[in-house]
C-alpha cells in the first residue's frame, strides 16, 4: 500500500481513472430516484421542459455534452 494521497481536481473531487466522487453522487442520485419511485413524474417534467421555452437551450446543452464541450469551473 502507498502513503500517497489520492489526486484531487479543482473542486476537491477524487480523480484517477475517472472522477470517483462525481460517479458516487450520480449513483446515489439515481438510487434515490428509484427508491422514491418518481421516474414517471420526472420524465413528464423533462418532456414539458423540452417542449417549453427552455427546450432549445436544453437540446444545445445535450449536444455539447455529447461532444464533451462541458465548461470547467
Amino acid at each position: 500500500m502507498s502513503d500517497q494521497q489520492p489526486k484531487k481536481d479543482e473542486q476537491g473531487d477524487t480523480i484517477g481513472e475517472g472522477n470517483y466522487d462525481a460517479s458516487r453522487r450520480y449513483r446515489e442520485g439515481v438510487e434515490g430516484s428509484v427508491e422514491k419511485g418518481n421516474a414517471g413524474e420526472l420524465a413528464e417534467k423533462a418532456k414539458k421542459a423540452l417542449e417549453g421555452k427552455e427546450g432549445k437551450e436544453l437540446r444545445e446543452a445535450e449536444e455539447k455534452g455529447k461532444r464533451a464541450e462541458v465548461p470547467r469551473k
